[in-house]
C-alpha cells in the first residue's frame, strides 16, 4: 500500500473517531436541552450533571490529540564531527535505500532501533528526522548486522512509514484514551460503592445484625456502557493500524536484505533477539544489583558493563545454542510486528546474495572514544536519583549488594530472635545465639516468632514445624553467610557466567561450591527434629 492511500486511512480512522465522540457528545446535549424545554428545575439539573459526567471522558480523548506524553526516547545525541564513521555508514545506508538521512542520531540505552520524524501538515509534509541506536547493539552486533538493522529503519522513511506514524500513533492515544478515562471512573464508581458498603456492613455488625454480602456490580455501569462503543472502535483501529504497520516491517526487512545482504539481515534479527535476553539478565542481576544498597557500578559501566557479559566464554556457549531457537510468539491482530521466526523464514527464503557478513568487525568499532560516549549515554538515560548513587568497582559491588539483600533475608530470623530474647546484634553472635537455643531445645519456639501464612498459623504439632521449617533453614543460611563474612572475611565472588557465590579468603580456601554444599548440609542438621549443630559450629569457625 503507497503513502497516499496510507494517508487517506490514517484520516479516515481519525475522523471516525471524531465523529463517534461528536455524536456521543451530541446526544448528551439534545437531552439536556429537551430537560430543560420540558422540566426546567432540579431534575434539568441532575440531567445535566449526569450528562457532563459522562461526556468528560469522551471531551477528555478529543482535547488529549496531539499530545506526545514523552513519546521521544531519551537519548545522547552524537555529532557527525565527533562520530564520522558512524554517521558516514548511515549516510551510504540511506543513499542506497533510496531516502534522505537522518538529520540527528541518538544513542538510547535499549535493545532497539529506531526512526522519527518531526511531519508537519498531518504528515504530508516531510520534517526533520532522527535516527535512534540502542548501545545493546552497538556492543552485541557485528558491523554488517548493525547496517542492516539501520537500513530497516531508514527504509520506514523511503515508504513514508514515520510521516504518517503522527496520526496513527495520536489517533489510536485519543481513542485508547477515552476508553482509559471511561474505565478510570467507572473504578472510582465501585470504589465508592465499596466503602458505602461496607460502611453499613460495619455498622450492622456493631449492632449485632448479620451484615450484608457487598456487592457492587452494579456501580459504574453507566461508564461501562459507555465505553462499549469506544471500545469497539478501539479494537477496530488497532486491528485496521497494525496490520499495515506488519506489512510496513515486511517491507523494510526486504531493503534491509537487498541493502546489507540476506545472511546479515536474517542473523542480526536471530541476534537481537538473543541479545535482548542477555541485556534483560545483565540489567537485572549486574546492572541494578546494587540499587537497593545505593550502589551503581563504575561510570559508563551500566550500559557498557554487558560487553563483560557477552565476553565470557560461559555465556557466548549458552547464547549459541540460543540462535538456533527462534522465540515463538502467538500471533495477535494487535501486534505492530510479525513474529520473529516469520520475519527470519521469509528473509532466508531470498535468494542467496553473497553479500559478506564480516563477522570478525564487533558494530562498537564504528565508534569513537567509546568510554566517554558510555558515560554521555548515562547521563542521558538515567534518572537524577540513579546518577547519584555512589559508583564502585564490579568486584565491591558485587560483595555489598549482595550483603544488602543476604541481611534483608536474614532479618525475619533476627527479628525473631530478638523477640524470643536472644539477640546480640551481630551475625556472628546471632547464628552461636541460635545453636545454643538449639542445643537448649528452644529452636522451635524461636522458629515460632516468624511470619506465618494462615494455614501455617492455624498448624499445630508437627504439622506447625514442617510449615516452619523452610523458612528457618532458608534464615539459617543467610545468617551463616554474614557471620561467615563477619568472622572468616567471606565475600561473594564477581562471576559473569554464574550465581555470586560466597569464597573464603585465602589459597588454600574451599571452593565456592563446596562452601555452599557445606553451609546446606550443617544447616540442615541445625533445624532437624533432633538438632545437631556441631557441623554449623565447625564451619563457623572458618
Amino acid at each position: 500500500m503507497g503513502a497516499s492511500p496510507r494517508a487517506l486511512r490514517a484520516l479516515v480512522l481519525l475522523a471516525g473517531f471524531y465523529l463517534l465522540a461528536f455524536v456521543v457528545v451530541g446526544l448528551f446535549v439534545t437531552v439536556d436541552v429537551v430537560a430543560w424545554t420540558r422540566a426546567p428545575g432540579l431534575a434539568a439539573v441532575k440531567v445535566t450533571v449526569f450528562s457532563a459526567l459522562l461526556g468528560f471522558p469522551v471531551l477528555r480523548g478529543v482535547f488529549a490529540f496531539g499530545r506526545t506524553d514523552g513519546d521521544e526516547k531519551a537519548g545522547s545525541p552524537v555529532t557527525e564531527a565527533e562520530q564520522p564513521e558512524l554517521w558516514r555508514t548511515v549516510r551510504s545506508l540511506a543513499e542506497r535505500s533510496g531516502t534522505r538521512p537522518p538529520d540527528e542520531i541518538l544513542l538510547t540505552g535499549d535493545v532497539n532501533a529506531a526512526v522519527s520524524e518531526d511531519a508537519r501538515l498531518l504528515g504530508l509534509l516531510p520534517g526533520r528526522r532522527r535516527l535512534h541506536i540502542g548501545m545493546p547493539l552497538l556492543i552485541g552486533l557485528t558491523e554488517q548486522q548493525l547496517r542492516s538493522v539501520i537500513a530497516h529503519e531508514l527504509a520506514h522513511y523511503g515508504n513514508a512509514d514515520t510521516r504518517l506514524a503522527g496520526i496513527t500513533l495520536r489517533g489510536r492515544d485519543s481513542v485508547l484514551r477515552t476508553v482509559a478515562a471511561f474505565q478510570e471512573q467507572e473504578q472510582k464508581r465501585i470504589g465508592k460503592e465499596r466503602s458505602k458498603q461496607q460502611r453499613a456492613a460495619d455498622k450492622a455488625v456493631r449492632k449485632g445484625k448479620k451484615a450484608k454480602e457487598i456487592n457492587t456490580r452494579g456501580a459504574g455501569i453507566s461508564y461501562r456502557m459507555m465505553a462499549k462503543p469506544f471500545q469497539a472502535y478501539a479494537r477496530c483501529y488497532l486491528r485496521a493500524t497494525q496490520s499495515v504497520g506488519r506489512q510496513q516491517e515486511l517491507a523494510a526487512d526486504r531493503v534491509a536484505a537487498r541493502v546489507a545482504g540476506r545472511d546479515a539481515t536474517a542473523s542480526a534479527l536471530r541476534e537481537i533477539a538473543v541479545l535482548d535476553a542477555a541485556h534483560d539478565h545483565y540489567m537485572d542481576r549486574y546492572a541494578t544489583s546494587g540499587v537497593q544498597a545505593g550502589l551503581l557500578p563504575p561510570r559508563g559501566e551500566v550500559c557498557g558493563g554487558l560487553r563483560h557479559l557477552l565476553a565470557d566464554p560461559h555465556r557466548r556457549t549458552a547464547l549459541a545454542e540460543l540462535r538456533g531457537e527462534l522465540p515463538s510468539a502467538e500471533v495477535s491482530p494487535y501486534d505492530s510486528h510479525p513474529p520473529v521466526a516469520e520475519r527470519v523464514r521469509m528473509i532466508e527464503a531470498l535468494p542467496d546474495d553473497a553479500a559478506a557478513t564480516d563477522p570478525a568487525r564487533p558494530a562498537l568499532t564504528l565508534l569513537r572514544d567509546v568510554e566517554r560516549v558510555l558515560v554521555e549515554l548515562e547521563g542521558a538515560v538515567l534518572t537524577p536519583e540513579a546518577l547519584a548513587l555512589e559508583r564502585v568497582d564490579w568486584p565491591e559491588l558485587t560483595h555489598r549488594a549482595m550483603y544488602a539483600l543476604t541481611e534483608e533475608a536474614a532479618e525475619p530470623l533476627r527479628t525473631a530472635l530478638a523477640e524470643a530474647g536472644v539477640a546480640t546484634g551481630s551475625a556472628a553472635g546471632d547464628l552461636s545465639a541460635l545453636l545454643d537455643a538449639a542445643d537448649a531445645e528452644r529452636l522451635w519456639l524461636i522458629a515460632g516468632h516468624l511470619p506465618k501464612s494462615p494455614e501455617a498459623a492455624r498448624a499445630t504439632g508437627r504439622a506447625a514445624r514442617e510449615f516452619l521449617r523452610p523458612a528457618l533453614a532458608a534464615g539459617v543460611t543467610r545468617l551463616t553467610e554474614l557471620a561467615l563474612v563477619e568472622k572468616g572475611g567471606a565475600y561473594w565472588e564477581l562471576s559473569w557466567s554464574a550465581t555470586s557465590r560466597l569464597r573464603l579468603p585465602g589459597a588454600s580456601a574451599p571452593d565456592p561450591e563446596d562452601i555452599a554444599e557445606a553451609v546446606t548440609v550443617a544447616v540442615r542438621a541445625a533445624v532437624a527434629d533432633v538438632p545437631d549443630t556441631a557441623p554449623l559450629r565447625t564451619l563457623a569457625t572458618h
